[in-house]
């Protein structure tokens, strides 16, 4: 199947570090995957406790999609513009989202100056990032369905003829066939209409959204 580039997006594969030293500082770039505001809240807590005894810890988030994005960046003390926004702006130049980028500064001893720092903090973000890979994933919501027996094969053949991908349909053969579903959110509203039709005519026992 063809995924609409609308249900498409990128995140991170794995949490990583890289490590850069420059004038005697040493700056550790670190990446998380976060679902929202509060999660990344929680891992930066974490950090900072852990590298207690850095200069500094400069982040920057940026969760879900247009036209809903959360992001969130701080320079953590250094000059405005420094640190902060470089990191987000590696987050935005390879496309990603659910990310969290720390960069722990420990300072050697040598000012950098603002380009100095705009640098730095940026290649940092950029080598944890790197670290870390990228992988797909298509954005979706779930449902599910209950259904007799005999009207199984019927449900599953016109959700694919809807466009929902084979396996992201799992099929559990109870008393009732339950079906839960991973429905990519450009086909949302054909989903709702096919199920609630189906349910009126007596194809599906009962069906609705999972929280």
């Amino acid at each position: 199947m063809l995924i609409r580039r609308k249900d498409f997006y990128y995140t991170i594969a794995q949490g990583a570090q890289a490590e850069i030293k420059i004038k005697g500082s040493r700056f550790i770039g670190e990446t998380h995957l976060v679902k929202s505001g509060e999660e990344a809240l929680v891992e930066l807590e974490t950090i900072r406790k852990r590298e207690y005894d850095a200069t500094h810890h400069c982040s920057a988030w940026k969760i879900g999609l247009a036209p809903a994005v959360d992001f969130k960046y701080s320079d953590d003390g250094e000059p405005n513009g420094t640190a902060g926004r470089p990191i987000y702006d590696s987050i935005c130049g390879r496309d990603l989202t659910d990310v969290l980028v720390v960069v722990t500064r420990y300072f050697g001893g040598t000012k950098l100056g603002v380009r100095g720092l705009i640098e730095a903090y940026g290649e940092s973000a950029t080598l944890a990032l790197e670290a870390a890979g990228r992988k797909g994933s298509v954005r979706s919501r779930e449902a599910f369905a209950e259904c007799p027996y005999e009207h199984a094969q019927l449900v599953l053949r016109q959700m694919a003829e809807l466009g929902i991908p084979e396996d992201a349909v799992e099929t559990r053969w109870e008393a009732a066939v339950i079906l839960s579903v991973s429905v990519p959110l450009s086909l949302e509203d054909g989903a709702a209409s096919l199920l609630g039709n189906y349910t009126e005519r007596g194809f599906i026992s009962r069906w609705g959204w999972k929280k």
